[in-house]
């Protein structure tokens, strides 16, 4: 079997109390971040690794462990365990819901995937009436009844982001939005059309590890978090006309933000 090439990993310390495993899950993570190993690279097999370090190969395992458990690598079966792609949608908080996107009969995650180079789909497609959870109803103002649209959204057929948007009842029964389709630029277009023209969006986000559902959901490797983000958008009249309860995966997104100075 050829050895590595020079100088892509290095030795193990055997003066060191920092267990032989964790000491190749640190040389290889720092061979990905120098970018000795780039995004969608294959690591050095088990056996190539085994050979290298002069250790078991469960020892090599433990470590390809640690990094799936990272995020930073994924094992495909019968294939070998590559570098996880970077997240390829930028999503710029300034620019999402810019009406002029509307205008043009597109929805934020459809400029979002344009920008990235994908296609976009969605499905999984569920709109019904309900009764709001308690957090929900308190963001919107106490409605008693809300239209709720369950929808997953794909980049390249790959699942990346699962959201549910609550409107009031009293808005969206007997209108577009209660449509599968809604229409172009989505529901934020149709509800300027009913008069309630946007004036701002307040955005909650936290990083935590997925539910099984949600893994499930978003077809999720081993050690990816999701990105939890709860929106709600309000007319100039200051009313809360829809709050959207996203999940996205993280190792698909980067939130990009613009602030003032002043």
């Amino acid at each position: 079997m050829a050895s590595l090439p020079s100088g892509l990993l290095g030795a193990l310390d055997p003066t060191s109390d920092r267990a032989v495993f964790r000491q190749i899950a640190d040389q290889l993570r720092e061979a990905i971040d120098k970018g000795r190993f780039r995004e969608g690279d294959k690591l050095p097999s088990e056996s190539e690794l085994v050979e290298h370090y002069s250790v078991s190969r469960m020892t090599v395992r433990n470590s390809l462990s640690i990094l799936q458990g990272e995020g930073l690598v994924l094992s495909e079966h019968g294939k070998g365990v590559f570098v996880r792609p970077r997240p390829p949608v930028r999503r710029l908080a300034s620019d999402r819901f810019a009406r002029r996107h509307r205008e043009q009969g597109k929805s934020a995650f459809t400029v979002e995937a344009e920008a990235a180079g994908s296609r976009p789909e969605v499905d999984s497609l569920e709109v019904r009436e309900e009764r709001p959870a308690q957090d929900i109803s308190a963001r919107l103002g106490s409605p008693r009844r809300v239209l709720a649209r369950r929808r997953r959204y794909l980049l390249d057929q790959r699942p990346v982001e699962f959201a549910v948007s609550y409107i009031p009842l009293d808005l969206a029964r007997n209108t577009p939005i209660a449509e599968p389709n809604p229409g172009p630029g989505g529901i934020y277009a149709r509800l300027e059309e009913l008069g309630h023209r946007l004036d701002r969006f307040d955005e909650e986000i936290r990083a935590r590890m997925p539910t099984p559902s949600e893994v499930k959901t978003l077809q999720l490797a081993s050690g990816v978090p999701v990105i939890h983000l709860i929106r709600t958008a309000y007319d100039t009249e200051g009313r809360a006309v829809e709050v959207c309860d996203t999940v996205m995966a993280a190792d698909a997104y980067v939130l990009a933000y613009q602030l003032p100075a002043t």
